[in-house]
């Protein structure tokens, strides 16, 4: 199962996004491996840069959304890391012949709410695929290291394991190379993921979390929540969030690191 192939591949993909009662097609959550409606009452416009037309519109997650999706997390954590590499690296061998096989549609969709050339746009795409397909030599890249006899009748081993639910919170202006940054090199690694991308273009990390799922990718491992401010605090302040991926300003990634180091009792 690929995209399908439109122009428009967001107005027909029966993900991601639904036409609501607005009449304007609204992005979705995505939690536990399902496109899931939010029930918040704030909508942010996603524009057209180019005809300034409503596209869709991107909800701000409710809390209760916000939490499902690191719920979801955690509960795919025990499988999925216990999942053998060789297992892992077949899911992501899959993945990225599906990104290669729909790079006209995530270009076009990152075109269509980013502004970008289509040439471009598929260079967006393209350079977050190459960082797909390192994640394929995951089993060299997973090994630990040894040193025999460091003292009288003592060996040391290191074992790389996975840390638990990790975040990813990307910019507006590489919409699928960030995503791609993010959550193939955390999950291959046996990590779940919960990732906000940028509300003002979403659509193409929408897609690509629909083909980690139709490469095999078991439901949970990545949930995607929208927002701005709060859903930022929302990632920073969790405790259950053991890693938090970050791309973009100086101002931003100070405040993202001091206030996502600090241990949070909210929840």
């Amino acid at each position: 199962m690929v995209l399908p192939l439109q122009i428009l591949a967001r107005r027909s993909f029966p993900g991601p996004f639904v036409l609501s009662a607005r009449t304007v097609a609204t992005t979705k959550n995505w939690i536990n491996g399902n496109a899931v409606e939010s029930s918040t009452k704030e909508w942010i416009d996603l524009k057209n840069p180019a005809t300034n037309e409503v596209i869709t519109q991107v909800p701000k997650s409710t809390q209760e959304e916000m939490q499902a999706a690191v719920k979801a997390a955690e509960d795919a954590f025990q499988d999925w890391s216990q999942s053998s590499l060789l297992a892992r690296q077949q899911i992501m061998f899959k993945f990225q012949n599906l990104i290669r096989d729909n790079i006209k549609e995530l270009a076009a969709c990152v075109t269509e709410e980013q502004g970008k050339t289509l040439a471009d746009a598929e260079g967006d795409v393209i350079r977050g695929l190459q960082v797909v397909e390192h994640c394929c030599s995951i089993t060299s890249l997973q090994m630990g290291e040894s040193l025999p006899s460091i003292s009288r009748d003592m060996d040391t081993y290191s074992f790389r394991v996975p840390l638990g639910v990790c975040a990813g919170i990307t910019p507006f202006n590489f919409p699928a190379m960030l995503p791609l940054w993010m959550f193939p090199t955390a999950t291959i690694c046996g990590n779940t993921y919960v990732i906000k991308p940028s509300e003002r273009d979403p659509g193409a990390c929408m897609m690509l979390v629909d083909l980690y799922k139709q490469a095999g990718c078991p439901d949970g491992v990545v949930n995607v929540i929208h927002g701005q401010h709060e859903a930022v605090n929302f990632i920073c302040d969790h405790p259950s969030i053991q890693a938090i991926s970050f791309v973009g300003g100086d101002k931003a990634g100070r405040y993202i690191y001091e206030r996502g180091s600090k241990i949070s009792d909210q929840f």
